[in-house]
């Protein structure tokens, strides 16, 4: 199978759309979605959890105010994890749930929310160990007959659970979407990024900035050091670092801030192999064996 990748320095990650006040307006949404469109970011990720739907909401909103955009760009969304974060005293336990009825019911929801047609990538959030493999493939398949989305592929899972769903399949697992960074590249290492590539999947990283720790010690001092050499920044270093791997992992940038997308997009598509090594030995403290 031809291994997908994406078309873009980055996919936008909507998670903390719902808490910027400014982008509950439509038309400011709207604004920003059309500016990201102008900078080659056309892939947008979202999850039924972020916000509890806000966030597709919300986004869905700008897409009616100004139903171009929504020809002009992806989708991604997750689901998956059931009763989040549930309120003290409410009975209702956080799982994960693949069943069909749960996924179709929260493919069809985003569908809603969102105000589309058709969602591009949906991905299984967590790997469920309760899942009837035959039957959550068979209602994948099914969505993708249907039309309501253009893949199917999963989050957070290993090989062996991927597979387990993609042997019950006749369609294509096409994306999975793993942390990985600088400072979190044990995937790397254990074969489940291999395995991965191997299976034709389009990596997406997230957390690729690693929650601020790349600003920190050895990694942040590298990257400063390399910044200055390549007339980059340092979060666009770490972003090549990312896409200078086999199937090029598409980051996950959670910002919304248009200064620090601009800051990311400064910087070389794919880093020399010298520089690669230079920033994975800063993060693990030695050089390779």
């Amino acid at each position: 199978m031809p291994a997908l990748t994406f078309d873009v320095p980055f996919v936008l990650g909507m998670m903390r759309l719902h808490e910027n006040d400014a982008m509950h307006q439509a038309g400011k949404l709207a604004d920003w979605i059309e500016a990201r469109l102008e900078q080659g970011l056309h892939w947008f990720d979202h999850a039924d959890i972020y916000g509890n739907g806000a966030g597709e909401t919300l986004f869905g909103q700008a897409l009616r105010a100004r139903p171009a955009l929504a020809k002009r760009l992806n989708v991604v969304t997750k689901a998956g994890i059931a009763n989040d974060n549930p309120a003290p005293g409410s009975g209702k336990v956080k799982h994960y749930n693949a069943s069909p009825a749960y996924l179709g019911r929260a493919i069809d929801e985003a569908l809603a929310r969102l105000g589309i047609a058709h969602i591009d990538h949906f991905l299984i959030h967590r790997p469920d160990p309760l899942m009837d493999a035959e039957a959550t493939g068979r209602a994948l398949d099914d969505a993708i007959a249907a039309g309501k989305i253009g893949a199917a592929g999963v989050s957070n899972h290993l090989p062996g659970q991927w597979r387990r769903l993609q042997n019950a399949m006749h369609q294509p697992l096409r994306t999975n979407q793993i942390e990985l960074s600088i400072v979190h590249s044990t995937p790397l290492f254990d074969g489940s990024f291999d395995d991965l590539c191997a299976d034709g999947h389009a990596p997406m990283a997230w957390s690729p900035l690693a929650g601020g720790k790349l600003l920190e010690g050895e990694v942040n001092q590298t990257l400063g050091r390399l910044a200055e050499e390549h007339a980059s920044t340092p979060g666009a270093l770490a972003l090549a670092w990312l896409r200078s791997l086999p199937n090029r992992p598409a980051p996950v940038v959670g910002s919304v801030k248009p200064e620090r997308i601009a800051a990311m997009l400064e910087g070389p598509d794919t880093l020399p192999r010298d520089d690669w090594y230079a920033l994975l030995e800063a993060a693990r403290g030695h050089c390779v064996a």
